[in-house]
């Protein structure tokens, strides 16, 4: 990786730098260019493309793999699946790898993100003067903050000054660089850039996909509320810099919690063109992707290889493809009927995908975290526990297989099955248990069946919400190996009822009808409603609102608000900021429990060590390489427990 510093990158991608035309479309318009000279910013086409280039950013953030394994594996929602590889292993704390300046994956955020500040200096510097309008400029101000946001969180205080002043665009190479603290870096750099998007963005988006006041209200709630918890510090981490945990505004954690309760309200008062899905499955199904609750995803499409950012038939592994959703999918094409068949293909649909099985979920995801399984939709609405044959994508037109029980099974019907009923009843050992996975039987069923207290590294539900989804298959498999040309999910409407709910829990004055458990029941009221199911292939209309909400405990804490967040974003890449930011990671994750290959039904105790300095992801030694300096200040550049 280049360090930041060491040349200049104005552009938010290295690869694909794209600008808008004066157009009259409502989508961005994207031309590359494989860099941009200083004196591009200096015209309003300029500071047009440099706008439209933040978000071509996005994607060698969200969907790039490596960089998704840095924000779950390791916490209470991933650990290292049976394929894993260093990269993975490292993250999880367990023994089996080391996290290092050189391990961390973290890197692929560190160099995106400040080229991208670098370009957003650059608009925010000369649009004004080239007559662009402050509310262009002000999507600008929201990415600008939107990546500080992210790197203060992962790897604390982080520079403001790229080389040739704090928050101004730099057109001079520099091989040395200053970290600002985190109060500074809230307080100079995002609150003051959110505040004023907030103010100048439309509430309706200008292009589609485009930034609005809503989501600029939901960063600054988040930001609020996170700085609230640096403020309150309750298990006393350390910060690096150092400095004291105190706001140079006077402001203390109580302050920040209700700022960030009231700008969350605000957001779900004002809604513009947002608000929630009827159901949990429309939030995330293919069919119905850049919906009105999702306020910022990271573009794809499958209609031109050009406009996606990568290949329509192929995935390399590697940004800006969207790959993240390889990552959880176990190799199910493994699976074979009890006559040997091959029956279960890799398609380019949302149940199926490409396997990669590099992250497997713990057990405490099905025993703790989706407990109820009858009558919240969001376990069946987040996973794949059905695989259904599908032999005619490979030319095969058998009419039947032969498969558990002796039973025949047609095309489209189960072959391999998660069961959390009847657990105990499963056979995993007699005359018609033949899976070449481990699987059972139950009576009177043709599937093989796992319960899921015997998942494993090895086979697990797979993660249905990243799953792939294409209109081009044709009848055959379409293409699975490509990444997913389905649009990477980053911020939704809904969270602001939960950012708002724990901001209270935490003290903040609440409105009438806008307690913490009001907010948290509008998401469970949700998630009660059905109105399609996974596991039975067929839209349903069942409506369990009212067990949801009065199974709701009467007095909410930070943990309820933990699980519920786990229930309603799992797998998106929010933990490892959750966990760290309420400090609860060691609580939540410094042991998990998971069976190992297949055919093992044996659960397992694995320990992990997470250390207070953990909570800080190192400085990329990349980053440390290039950089002009001592190796002592090289050293006090590192975060601490990192330092070689």
């Amino acid at each position: 990786m280049k360090p930041i510093f060491s040349k200049i990158r104005v552009l938010g991608t290295a690869a694909l730098a794209l600008f808008l035309t004066a157009s009259c479309s409502d989508i961005l318009d994207e031309q590359p260019r494989s860099s941009y000279d200083p004196t591009f910013f200096k015209t309003e086409k300029g500071v047009e493309g440099g706008v439209t280039s933040m978000y071509a950013h996005l994607r060698y953030i969200y969907g790039q793999a490596y960089y998704y394994n840095s924000c779950l594996t390791g916490t209470d929602e991933a650990t290292w699946g049976w394929s894993a590889d260093g990269n993975f292993k490292d993250a999880d704390l367990s023994g089996v790898g080391n996290l290092t300046a050189t391990t961390c994956r973290s890197d692929a955020l560190w160099g995106t993100a400040f080229s991208n500040i670098n370009t957003a200096n650059g608009v925010i510097e000369n649009g004004a003067e080239v007559g662009v309008n402050e509310s262009l400029v002000s999507e600008a101000r929201f990415f600008r903050a939107f990546d500080y946001f992210l790197l203060v969180q992962t790897f604390g205080g982080v520079p403001l000054d790229l080389g040739s002043g704090e928050l101004k665009f730099n057109i001079t190479p520099s091989r040395t660089s200053v970290r600002n603290t985190v109060p500074e870096v809230y307080t100079k750099a995002i609150f003051p850039d959110l505040l004023t998007a907030i103010e100048n963005l439309p509430a309706n988006p200008r292009v589609t996909g485009g930034v609005t006041k809503t989501v600029a209200r939901l960063y600054l709630a988040k930001a609020y509320l996170t700085y609230a918890w640096w403020l309150k510090n309750p298990n006393n981490i350390p910060t690096y810099p150092e400095c004291q945990r105190t706001d140079p505004d006077g402001h203390d954690a109580a302050w920040y919690f209700q700022q960030a309760y009231d700008v969350a309200v605000t957001a779900i008062e004002n809604p513009g063109p947002f608000g929630l899905q009827e159901s949990f499955w429309m939030v995330n199904a293919g069919p119905n992707d850049r919906n009105m609750e999702i306020l910022l995803y990271a573009d794809h499409t499958q209609e031109d290889e050009y406009y996606n950012g990568g290949s329509l038939s192929y995935g390399g592994g590697g940004a800006p493809d969207n790959f993240a959703g390889w990552m959880m999918n176990w190799n199910y094409t493994d699976a074979r009927s009890a006559d040997n068949q091959a029956v279960i293909n890799r398609i380019a649909e949302q149940c199926y995908g490409r396997p990669w099985t590099r992250m497997a979920p713990p057990l405490g995801v099905f025993t703790k975290t989706f407990a109820d399984k009858v009558n919240d939709s969001r376990y069946d609405g987040t996973f794949t526990t059905v695989y259904r044959g599908n032999w005619s994508t490979a030319g095969q037109n058998w009419e039947s297989v032969t498969n558990a029980n002796g039973m025949k099974v047609k095309e489209r019907e189960p072959i391999f099955s998660f069961v959390f009923q009847d657990m105990d009843k499963i056979d995993y050992a007699g005359e018609g248990s033949k899976s070449n996975l481990g699987a059972g039987t139950l009576p009177g069923r043709a599937d093989w069946v796992l319960g899921l207290d015997a998942v494993g590294r090895y086979v697990y539900p797979g993660l249905w919400k990243l799953g792939p989804y294409r209109t081009d298959n044709g009848s055959g498999a379409g293409q699975p190996n490509a990444g997913s040309t389905r649009p990477y999910n980053i911020a939704k409407f809904s969270e602001l009822y939960l950012v708002a709910a724990e901001a209270a829990v935490e003290g903040a004055a609440t409105q009438a009808g806008k307690s913490a458990r009001d907010l948290v029941n509008v998401l469970r009221a949700r998630a009660g409603r059905w109105t399609y199911s996974n596991a039975e292939y067929k839209e349903v209309d069942r409506d369990f609102s009212a067990e949801m909400t009065a199974a709701t405990p009467a007095t909410i804490d930070i943990n309820y608000i933990l699980d519920e967040r786990s229930r309603e974003f799992y797998g998106e890449g929010y933990r490892w900021f959750d966990l760290v930011r309420t400090q609860k990671w060691n609580e939540y994750a410094d042991s998990y429990v998971i069976c190992g290959g297949k055919g093992d039904h044996n659960p397992q105790t694995y320990s992990r060590t997470i250390e207070a300095f953990h909570y800080l992801r190192p400085i990329p030694q990349g980053q440390l390489d290039g950089m002009e300096m001592t190796e002592e200040e090289k050293d006090a550049y590192q975060n601490p427990g990192y330092r070689d």
